[in-house]
């Protein structure tokens, strides 16, 4: 299976799909492409490092959504992905990507949605809302991409507990490291494996092989 990789920062997520890759826990799976949203991104050099390629498509360098949905397809029909994995991705996607990639695009969500999530809520902001609200568990989510944020199929759903002595920005990192990037290459691989259904706005995992965790998975 092909993906392309959609990016804005770091690609510490892209990192974890990347070392799934190489060890042979993703095997059917290649990254055609990654798409990055900053030219300054270090995402970039993780690309370099592992010979994959990459290209910087930004939203401010187009004068409207529609050039810059354009953009976005010409860059995805030269590589014909299976599947859109949003890794960290900032930028809204277009209409024109999200309607031609139906049902082949996810995207990785720091809360366990509907919880902290829609406009505005990315980065550290889920985590700064979740300690104030005072929330005893958080984590991660996979879903499948609509054009509403944070609004298609749910995948799959990791959590943590919250410790009374986290920050947003240690609750970030523990999110981050034990939900996000567990996940999101388990997502890969069942989808690779043929074994997600959509159905009525659900998405389910058919029977076929033990999940990773089960017992963290919500």
């Amino acid at each position: 299976m092909r993906i392309a990789v959609f990016v804005s920062g770091g690609g510490t997520n892209l990192q974890a799909i990347i070392d799934r890759i190489s060890s042979g826990d993703l095997p059917n799976v290649q990254i055609a492409l990654v798409i990055s949203s900053s030219s300054t991104a270090y995402a970039i050099e993780r690309c370099e490092h592992h010979n994959i390629p990459s290209v910087v498509i930004s939203r401010k360098n187009f004068s409207d959504m529609e050039a810059y949905d354009r953009a976005m397809l010409e860059a995805l029909q030269k590589v014909s992905p299976d599947l859109i994995v949003l890794a960290g991705f900032l930028s809204l996607l277009g209409h024109g990507v999200v309607r031609t990639f139906e049902n082949r695009i996810i995207n990785i969500h720091p809360s366990l949605i509907p919880a902290f999530c829609g406009p505005g809520m990315y980065g550290i902001r889920p985590h700064v809302a979740a300690l104030q609200k005072g929330v005893k568990v958080s984590g991660a989510t996979v879903h499948f991409v609509t054009e509403e944020y944070d609004d298609g199929p749910i995948l799959l759903q990791r959590c943590i507990d919250v410790l009374p002595e986290d920050t947003p920005e240690t609750l970030q990192q523990r999110i981050m490291v034990q939900c996000e990037q567990v996940i999101l290459p388990q997502a890969i691989s069942l989808i690779a494996d043929g074994l997600v259904c959509i159905d009525n706005n659900r998405a389910f995992i058919l029977p076929g092989r033990q999940q990773e965790n089960g017992g963290n998975h919500d």
